[in-house]
């Protein structure tokens, strides 16, 4: 993305591919963006309360014109999704994750694009998986104090948004852990075709959001102790099997649009 660069990951723009990818349809451009914004908000990119990028940056990760984008914005505030606020410190905020429309916006969205979707996060597993090897192999003393923080700053965030954003900051000490910029900026890249919020991974309708949290924070335990017991071939499987977690709250979000 080009909204604001996170420490940690260079900046970068992502290729069109993913959910990121231009939808050929019978739909206007505005009516895929538009779909594809509910969708981020459907599955927990953004969480209520959360402001979304910057226009500008939003047609970035998107591919289209900012005109394109503010039309989609408009349309998601009369659903009831998002508020504007004016002024300094003001944008658009999620006010609401799910609407009665919200189901038609998210099949749309990920059934045209599963096959590509599924592959792609099938690449970002694994390279989740290289990125932790290559911590447990090369992470320093500073890595270990940095990574032991981080997991006891997850273990006490509230649920939700604070533990999104805790979530973050984990794997992005991970990241620096491995000391290798090409896997940090090829993971991003990746990500960023499926999350707009990339590096902050999605995190799911809050029925399930607890349980996954918790879920998390074992799988965060495990990984975080293998690479600074460098335990490279554990730490490897950990990282891969955590990142399973971003398919899986896909899959229920498809199922949501079933019900």
């Amino acid at each position: 993305m080009t909204a604001d660069p996170t420490p940690g990951y260079p900046t970068t723009t992502p290729a069109s591919s993913g959910l990121t990818a231009p939808l050929k349809n019978r739909h206007s451009i505005v009516d895929d963006v538009t779909d594809r914004l509910i969708t981020a908000i459907a599955v927990g990119e953004y969480l209520p309360g959360r402001r979304l990028p910057a226009e500008r940056d939003l047609a970035a990760s998107l591919q289209v014109g900012r005109v394109t984008v503010r039309a989609a914005l408009a349309r998601l505030v009369e659903n009831g999704l998002l508020e504007t606020v004016r002024g300094r410190g003001g944008g658009s905020f999620v006010k609401e994750q799910w609407s009665t429309t919200s189901g038609e916006s998210v099949h749309r969205t990920l059934t045209a694009r599963w096959e590509e979707l599924v592959d792609t996060l099938e690449a970002v597993r694994l390279f989740h998986g290289t990125i932790a090897r290559a911590a447990a192999e090369n992470r320093t003393a500073e890595d270990v104090d940095a990574l032991r923080y981080c997991l006891e700053d997850y273990r006490h965030a509230d649920s939700g948004h604070d533990s999104q954003k805790a979530d973050e900051r984990l794997h992005l000490a991970i990241g620096q852990a491995a000391h290798n910029k090409t896997l940090r900026t090829v993971l991003l890249q990746l990500e960023s075709t499926i999350s707009l919020a990339a590096p902050a991974h999605l995190w799911g309708m809050p029925e399930g959001m607890r349980a996954m949290e918790l879920r998390a924070l074992t799988d965060h335990e495990l990984l975080v102790d293998a690479i600074c017991n460098q335990d490279a071939s554990a730490a490897a499987e950990i990282g891969a099997e955590h990142a399973r977690i971003d398919l899986e709250l896909f899959q229920e979000a498809m199922q949501r649009t079933r019900v």
